[in-house]
């Protein structure tokens, strides 16, 4: 009853392929630009591919009352990824904003 279609897992398990490989493009990027943010970024990433771990779980064995503990532990990874995410994305913008100009910065008379 519960049973995913085989079009259905195979976007669940693309999505989980695809979610790691990103993870490994944006650790890459940031060794090449030698920005750190971009670590963080990628590992900001973690917490939602273990959520998504967790749905797949639940899923592979056709969503029994007695691991009802994954759906849980699946909702409060997202709303930590979500904010990991969050913060990382902040912390990467602000680290590439120029600095403001000061006073010795200023031309003119």
């Amino acid at each position: 009853m519960h049973a995913l279609s085989l079009p259905t897992w195979w976007i669940h398990i693309a999505s989980v392929f695809e979610w790691v490989l990103a993870m490994l493009a944006i650790q890459r990027l940031g060794r090449r630009r030698r920005e750190q943010g971009w670590q963080w970024l990628a590992l900001a990433m973690v917490p939602a591919l273990i959520s998504a771990m967790c749905a797949c779980t639940w899923h592979l064995f056709d969503n029994p009352d007695e691991l009802k503990g994954l759906v849980v532990l699946q909702a409060g990874l997202t709303s930590l990824g979500n904010l990991s995410l969050a913060l990382a994305v902040f912390a990467l913008l602000r680290g590439q904003r120029p600095p403001a100009p000061g006073p010795s910065d200023q031309v003119g008379p």
